[in-house]
């Protein structure tokens, strides 16, 4: 059973309330749970630590993917989770079960007794003891927020760093200073060991370089031919994902020498890649019924820079799209709703998946209407898609928060597997 056990919950919610502070960067806290567990970091398979704004997730399950194509047995750590917690945590494949999960959270929970901790570094502690108990070929470890003082980033000699396109998001905590964040994503290079990036912006790539230089690490940079030689046929829709593809490629070339993981490899996980609420059309469910005239699409993207690649994505698709979107109170709205100025979808906004702080219905549709789009306020994803429908639109998109795109998931019986 995955992620549907009241034990589970139970267990994670021990975690709730050991720190104060929501979220405090720092790496002492989950550093001390480490040596509580007995160094779990130090035991690890090679690791691919991944850093980024935007293209993390969707990297790391091309790389997932082009390397279980080739033979090898994958860890995978990624979040938030979108339906279920066990989705963060992927053992040689596969997501890890309640009963596992379960004994490694109490387990946690007993060596820390005491400490003062947040429950995503506990349960990054979790994860780094479940990965170093279960024997795999390679784990790739998506950080969190930020980068330097991240609860991931506890590698001291990863097999491969990789920096996914830099861009402004978490400003509460990472700020609005857009080299200090890239300065924060490049705090995963470690001394001497070999870093990737995608292509920057120029600031951000003279910071990165920097870092790799100070810390005399090996620094490779994403080639333009990588990227024109992905497939058409990519299993994850839109222009930017042949970038994080063609990331991914040459990520797994660098970890593989060249050798272990050939370029059938590298195609065939491309083609087949799966990777949720990134442009993914919905099947018929409880929610699609709603709309039955039009495609129902999911994305997660949440901040302008993904809001480019949906409305680029979008352009290229034929007839008039909807929006209906939520999004958290931190999050620049107006920023995000600027791209689909030249689309010109309506808009109709929600409040936030139960349990976040949602920027509320009618502050979004303002922030669309200052973006140029036509927008109304409604009070929930039902009315929000009945009236998306009642446009005669030919798609509707649900966007602006993964919070969200769980809830629909998990409303229309799409939990990732």
């Amino acid at each position: 059973m995955i992620g549907n056990s009241p034990a589970l919950a139970e267990a994670l919610g021990r975690f709730e309330g050991l720190y104060p502070e929501t979220i405090e960067l720092s790496l002492g806290r989950v550093l001390n749970a480490l040596e509580s567990l007995g160094r779990p970091q130090h035991r690890l398979p090679p690791v691919i630590h991944v850093a980024g704004t935007n293209g993390k997730g969707s990297t790391c399950a091309f790389m997932r993917a082009m390397m279980e194509a080739a033979g090898l047995s994958v860890h995978v750590f990624t979040s938030p989770h979108l339906v279920r917690f066990n989705e963060r945590i992927r053992l040689a494949g596969e997501i890890v079960d309640d009963v596992r999960l379960i004994d490694w959270l109490e387990r946690t929970y007993d060596a820390i007794k005491g400490q003062e901790i947040t429950q995503f570094e506990a349960t990054t502690a979790t994860a780094l003891l479940a990965f170093s108990e279960v024997p795999a070929d390679v784990l790739i470890l998506e950080v969190g927020l930020g980068g330097s003082y991240d609860a991931t980033n506890v590698i001291d000699q990863p097999a491969l760093s990789v920096i996914t396109p830099i861009d402004f998001d978490h400003k509460a905590f990472l700020g609005s200073d857009i080299r200090k964040i890239a300065g924060e994503k490049a705090g995963i290079i470690k001394p001497g060991r070999p870093a990737l990036t995608a292509i920057q912006r120029k600031i951000c790539d003279d910071v990165i370089a920097k870092r790799a230089e100070d810390v005399g690490a090996p620094l490779y940079r994403l080639k333009a031919h990588f990227i024109d030689a992905m497939p058409e046929d990519l299993g994850l829709l839109g222009e930017h994902q042949r970038a994080n593809a063609a990331l991914a490629a040459m990520a797994v070339q660098l970890f593989g020498n060249s050798t272990i993981i050939d370029q059938n490899a590298i195609f065939e996980g491309a083609r087949n890649v799966v990777w949720p609420a990134r442009m993914q059309r919905l099947k018929d469910g409880p929610l699609t019924a709603l709309a039955p005239d039009q495609e129902i699409w999911l994305d997660g993207g949440h901040n302008p820079h993904a809001a480019r690649a949906i409305a680029r994505q979008l352009n290229n698709m034929p007839g008039r799209t909807a929006l209906v979107a939520a999004m958290l109170a931190s999050k620049d709205a107006t920023g995000y709703f600027m791209p689909f100025r030249q689309v010109r979808p309506e808009v109709f906004t929600l409040p936030n998946a139960p349990g976040h702080q949602g920027a509320e219905p009618q502050a979004l549709a303002e922030a669309a209407t200052n973006a140029g789009l036509k927008a109304a306020a409604c009070d929930s994803l039902e009315a929000a898609l009945k009236a998306a429908a009642a446009t005669g639109v030919d798609r509707i998109l649900i966007c602006g928060s993964l919070y969200l795109a769980g809830e629909v998931l998990a409303q229309n019986g799409e939990p990732p597997v």
